[in-house]
């Protein structure tokens, strides 16, 4: 199994736009995932995967 590096995918805006109207003030996991993005990606485990 090999790493193919891929951005994460945009939240759909429905999708926002339902979750901000639910939390307007946000919640652990809409925090969670905007701080995860940035910190955990693909290439940062690209090593731990063989090339092919």
């Amino acid at each position: 199994m090999s790493l193919k590096p891929q951005p994460m995918a945009p939240v759909p805006q429905e999708t926002a736009r339902v979750a901000r109207a639910a939390y307007p003030k946000g919640n652990l996991y809409m925090q969670m995932r905007d701080v995860l993005e940035s910190i955990y990606t693909d290439e940062a485990f690209q090593d731990l995967f063989p090339k092919e």
